[in-house]
């Protein structure tokens, strides 16, 4: 694979995987009130797996700190931005500044970006817009939030707010460090060779979001030679992202679980079988979390050296200290 990669699955990128991020997130004090809303888990704990890029749009495109607060107002596909008491209207402002920024943000090779959830400016989701009556409705996406997203269809995004929720934080880590691997492959050698073994070590982890879009990428990859490079590397790149966007269920782990016990039928003794078995069955009833049969099938694969389950980063697609697969 690529450098900072082990044939055991774990994955140490030569450089920190960088992240855009709401400023305001980082502890920066750029809200209208001059506050923050530092986040301890992104600034502590996963801050020490990338680098963030701070972004806050309200600063960059020109308004002070502190400022007048601002909302969303008319229609969610196309709101104005405008200050709550003088009733300015800044939608022109922000626009023009976002189109230039994102643009900008291409020479970052970020890998995601984390919004301040519910922001006019900066929310992926679920934003307030007002209607004529002054009548609010969670139905719109943030100015900024809007236009990189537009521009940057095939990078994971997501808001503080949603992060909170554990099997929403592991998926968009997971997604985050699966790129950057695919850049790595891009970046390293970008030959089908390269795409195949990118494929391979990753097939396992493709099923366990969707095993619809798992089958469609081997033939992708197995007619790769019909493709122009570039073509069958944004068309997998494209299956890709719309697989790992589809969460992961317990019903489709306990497929792959099996799926990789099958390799050891004719290596495990009748009670290590009964074990497995038993741990799954626990997993499935949520007894106990991932992490538990994972832990013991990567057992397993260094025991008895089984060398295409050695290479699947499913059993470790992140860092281990994230401690992402420690929830039921």
């Amino acid at each position: 694979m690529t450098n900072g990669t082990s044939r055991a699955g774990f994955y140490r990128p030569e450089e920190r995987i960088r992240l855009g991020i709401s400023a305001c997130l980082l502890g920066e004090k750029v809200r209208y009130d001059a506050g923050h809303k530092r986040d301890a888990f992104l600034v502590n704990t996963l801050g020490e797996f990338v680098e963030w890029v701070g972004v806050c749009p309200e600063v960059e495109c020109g308004l002070g700190v502190p400022r007048e607060p601002m909302r969303l107002e008319g229609s969610a596909d196309s709101p104005h931005l405008v200050t709550i008491k003088t009733r300015r209207d800044l939608t022109a402002q922000m626009a023009e500044w976002a189109e230039g920024r994102v643009k900008e943000l291409e020479q970052e090779n970020i890998c995601g970006f984390v919004f301040k959830s519910r922001s006019p400016s900066s929310g992926m989701a679920r934003v307030k817009v007002y209607d004529a009556n002054g009548v609010p409705a969670p139905t719109g996406t943030g100015m900024f939030a809007r236009a990189f997203m537009d521009h940057f269809p095939l990078l994971p995004v997501e808001d503080e707010g949603r992060l909170n929720d554990p099997l929403l934080r592991e998926n968009f880590i997971e997604r985050v460090f699966t790129l950057k691997r695919y850049r790595d492959y891009l970046n390293n050698d970008g030959s089908r060779g390269g795409l195949v073994e990118y494929h391979t070590d990753h097939k396992l982890l493709i099923m366990a979001h969707s095993v619809e879009i798992y089958r469609s990428l081997g033939r992708l990859v197995a007619d790769s030679k019909a493709m122009a490079a570039k073509d069958l590397q944004q068309a997998y790149q494209e299956q890709l992202t719309r697989a790992l966007a589809l969460l992961p269920t317990v019903r489709k782990h306990v497929n792959v679980l099996q799926h990789i016990m099958g390799y050891f039928k004719k290596l495990l003794s009748a009670d290590e079988k009964k074990e497995l078995l038993q741990i799954i069955e626990q997993y499935r009833s949520q007894l106990v979390p991932l992490v538990v049969p994972i832990t013991l099938l990567a057992h397993y694969v260094r025991k008895f050296e089984v060398d295409y389950l050695r290479r699947q980063f499913y059993l470790h697609p992140h860092p281990d200290e994230l401690k992402l697969r420690n929830h039921a």
